[in-house]
């Protein structure tokens, strides 16, 4: 069996950041996928359920709602390795053209206040596994450590 796009990066020396993980074509439109790596892989601790859940749910509210965007999100959700979450794209992208709204999205995230969206027994399958001060807390963190100023050594995947 071939191995998959995904598992053919190196892991060991990819650090947080926003990539490009694969482009595909669904008829005449290309579909991006992003990973939006939060955590360095098997060297810093994973991000707990709760707050994965909690990201999930204010990143695709933020993403669905966005006036510049929104016609154009198919997915954002959770790695299963909890390092970060795959954002799809109808278009074709490169990793820099959505740092501005990463941003935005991060932003949001870290200064959220009130009930999650959808945090709720009848929108949800799990609404009690949520941790909104942590999610805020890890939005705030990846906004200070890896979008502010982010270079080319987190834009695109290591050799």
């Amino acid at each position: 069996m071939e191995k998959i796009t995904s598992f053919t990066i190196n892991h060991l020396s990819l650090l947080p950041g926003v990539y490009v993980s694969r482009k595909d074509k669904i008829g005449e439109e290309t579909v991006t996928t992003f990973d939006i790596r939060m955590t360095r892989p098997n060297c810093e601790p994973v991000m707990n359920t709760a707050e994965v859940h909690t990201i999930e749910h204010l990143g695709a509210t933020f993403l669905r709602n966005e006036e510049s965007i929104r016609d154009r999100v198919l997915y954002f959700g959770p790695m299963g390795c909890r390092t970060g979450f795959y954002l799809l794209l109808a278009g074709d992208y490169q990793s820099q053209d959505i740092v501005p709204l990463m941003n935005a999205m991060f932003t949001f995230i870290r200064d959220y206040e009130g009930v999650v969206p959808g945090a709720a027994a009848r929108d949800c399958g799990n609404y009690l596994d949520m941790n909104l001060p942590m999610a805020k807390y890890l939005a705030g963190k990846y906004l200070s450590e890896v979008l502010t100023g982010i270079d080319s050594s987190r834009l695109y995947y290591p050799d």
